[in-house]
């Protein structure tokens, strides 16, 4: 039995005020957890998975939104 949610499951604005919330270290962790949920080996149905690939590319989107206000500040 898989985990058992889709992305059509999942509140973006939760998800981002999360992600906002975390240290560097959390969501680097974060984004790591969900690649690997992402890939083959984690053996989970294709709704799941795209759940995580979702996931995944909002950790991405708030890791280059941290990056891109660091540089504006340099």
């Amino acid at each position: 039995m898989g985990i058992g949610f889709n992305p059509e499951e999942i509140d973006l604005v939760k998800l981002r005020e999360r992600l906002r919330q975390m240290n560097d270290a959390e969501l680097r962790s974060f984004g790591r957890n969900a690649l690997y949920m992402t890939s083959p080996a984690a053996n989970v149905g294709q709704g799941t998975r795209d759940s995580f690939v979702l996931q995944l590319d909002e950790a991405r989107a708030e890791l280059k939104r941290r990056n891109d206000l660091r540089d504006s500040k340099k």
